[in-house]
């Protein structure tokens, strides 16, 4: 007989929408144990400008993959899968739900799906565009706009490891790395999952954009990057591109005044959390929740409660339907090391 797939919840969306307080709240609902998928909540003392959980939330609930590596250690979707489902394998035992929470959906289609089967990396390729990118910066960017603009309109310009990457698969393959994603349709299915994302009204987004920077910056953010500076961290890092490290970064260096850095931050923000949203827009199976107000969490949180009931019914697994709450305590860190 075939084993039971385990059954993963995720919930995804764009920065500031509430994912973590949907998540808590469903914990209150039912035992959870939290799967991060944010990129950058993976480096050692990146706390405050990634919005990491807290102590006490994690006190309340195990959170897996927070603080993997440090800032200058490489990191890649390629390790993240691994210990992503080494994650969720262990939760499943327990009798515990697994819920991802993240918004790099890179990631969660990684973990929940796999990844195709790329070539290796050329240096010699990579150092020419690395040298060129230094000549001109920016260009990069716009070289994947015009070779591939599925996969640019899904990409930061400013994250170049993984322009470089596109870039260098189109050219080892003849191919543009969407297409060959598409065709693998990351198949490699291990879980049964459902899949929520948060769609609150963009105005108001942008207004609790605006707010979550500014708390950023009351609870210390400015400091944070000042102390990651002097450990030797530099702009160059892909963990140092991260919004609010790198705007803060250009300030330290005496490009920016700290007033113009936190209007960047928030403007750049902005513009992540559309590129957030377009993304999910791509991914098939997603129940898109549309809200205005950040009290309505809590009802989305009933709403996704009575779903997964009915889906977890469906699959026949009853372990995580109608019990409370149990004592939880923090979960240990795991470690990137080299895997």
């Amino acid at each position: 007989m075939t084993p039971e797939k385990p059954f993963i919840l995720a919930i995804g969306g764009p920065t500031a929408s509430g994912k973590s307080a949907l998540a808590m709240s469903l914990a209150a609902r039912f035992p959870v144990q939290i799967v991060n998928f944010d990129s950058m909540q993976i480096y050692r003392g990146m706390d405050i400008g990634t919005a990491k959980a807290g102590r006490a939330q994690r006190e309340k609930v195990p959170h897996h993959l927070l603080d993997l590596c440090d800032p200058d250690q490489p990191f890649s979707v390629g390790k993240y899968i691994p210990l992503f489902r080494k994650a969720v394998n262990g939760i499943h035992p327990s009798g515990d739900l697994p819920v991802a929470v993240g918004g790099t959906g890179l990631y969660l289609r990684g973990g929940l799906g796999g990844l195709f089967d790329g070539p290796e990396r050329d240096e010699k390729l990579r150092d020419g565009m690395r040298d060129r990118e230094a000549a001109e910066p920016g260009v990069l960017y716009r070289l994947l706009v015009e070779k591939d603009p599925v996969t640019a309109q899904k990409t930061m310009p400013g994250d170049i490891v993984r322009i470089i990457r596109a870039l260098e698969v189109g050219e080892l393959t003849g191919t543009p790395i969407s297409e060959l994603q598409r065709e693998h349709s990351f198949g490699d299915r291990p879980y049964k999952t459902a899949v929520f994302c948060l769609k609150p009204d963009r105005e108001n987004l942008y207004g609790w954009i605006d707010e979550r920077v500014d708390r950023m910056m009351e609870k210390g953010l400015l400091g944070e990057v000042k102390r990651l500076k002097e450990k030797g961290y530099t702009r160059d890092l892909t963990s140092m591109k991260a919004l609010g490290y790198r705007e803060i970064m250009a300030h330290l260096d005496g490009e920016t005044t700290l007033e113009e850095a936190v209007g960047l931050i928030k403007r750049n923000t902005r513009r992540y959390a559309k590129r957030q949203i377009t993304w999910f827009r791509g991914e098939k199976g997603v129940t898109w929740l549309e809200y205005r107000e950040r009290e309505e969490i809590q009802a989305l949180a009933d709403r996704i409660a009575k779903e997964l009931g009915e889906k977890v019914a469906r699959h026949g697994d009853t372990e995580t339907r109608g019990q409370q709450p149990k004592a939880q305590g923090p979960k240990a860190k795991e470690n990137c090391g080299d895997q």
